[in-house]
């Protein structure tokens, strides 16, 4: 399992791809956060970084499908996937070397934004002026929201060998998941099951987390998630094995 990681992360490493998508990603929020007017810190005249973790989700609904969309669907236009099950690896091996291998360069697209926090410490008044418990529990939800939408993007590159299509399958997945269930629970005939509903979804895990309280339930509900698409990735290219 570990060579197949390895190989994974130094493809991930030696491809321009996964710089691009982490520098677009970083320019992006880095825009939205310091210039534009409508979401600035220094506009909004408050230090806290809850507008960053707003829009992250948004954006990760980008990066990290543009980063697994190659994970199956090149392995198999290229036939390497072929070769690569006639090793001595498990099929659940070989998936979770490629989810540990993406989750690590979601993980380095998110070290950089540490900038973020520290330029806001500073600003604030008096210095240090925030709120470092909601900050550590946003960054935590957001790596763990990172993790739910790779396992949709393994999911969606294991459908298909266009890695176009597997981009955007993996963006609406994600999309729905994220907010789906919210607009489904606004629906009239279904309100008397709104809670419920909503709770289906992520937004409303990721909410909790981001508030600096860590509940068992949420993080249960993100493991389970991120389970459940690695287990329809398993079954897909199981079939097509």
């Amino acid at each position: 399992m570990y060579a197949v990681f390895k190989r994974e992360l130094f493809s991930f490493l030696n491809s321009m791809v996964a710089y691009i998508t982490i520098g677009v990603f970083l320019l992006v929020s880095s825009l939205l956060l310091w210039f534009f007017p409508d979401t600035s810190v220094l506009e909004y005249g408050y230090a806290e970084l809850s507008g960053f973790f707003n829009l992250a989700p948004y954006l990760f609904m980008f990066l990290i499908p543009a980063i697994t969309m190659r994970l199956f669907a090149e392995e198999r236009k290229e036939g390497t996937f072929e070769l690569l099950i006639t090793k001595p690896v498990t099929l659940w091996q070989i998936i979770g070397a490629k989810y540990l291998a993406s989750l690590v360069i979601v993980l380095f697209s998110l070290i950089p934004t540490l900038v973020y926090f520290y330029s806001v410490y500073q600003l604030g008044y008096p210095t240090g002026n925030i709120d470092s418990g909601a900050v550590i529990g946003s960054y935590l939800g957001l790596f763990l929201l990172g993790s739910a939408f790779t396992a949709i993007g393994i999911f969606a590159s294991s459908l298909t060998k266009n890695q176009v299509i597997a981009f955007a399958v993996a963006v609406f997945l994600s999309f729905f998941a994220f907010s789906g269930f919210d607009s489904i629970s606004k629906i009239i005939s279904l309100q008397s099951f709104e809670s419920t509903i909503v709770n289906l979804g992520i937004n409303e895990h990721y909410l909790s987390i981001s508030r600096g309280v860590l509940d068992t339930r949420d993080l249960i509900y993100f493991i389970s998630f991120a389970a459940f698409f690695l287990l329809l990735t398993k079954l897909t290219m199981g079939g097509r094995k």
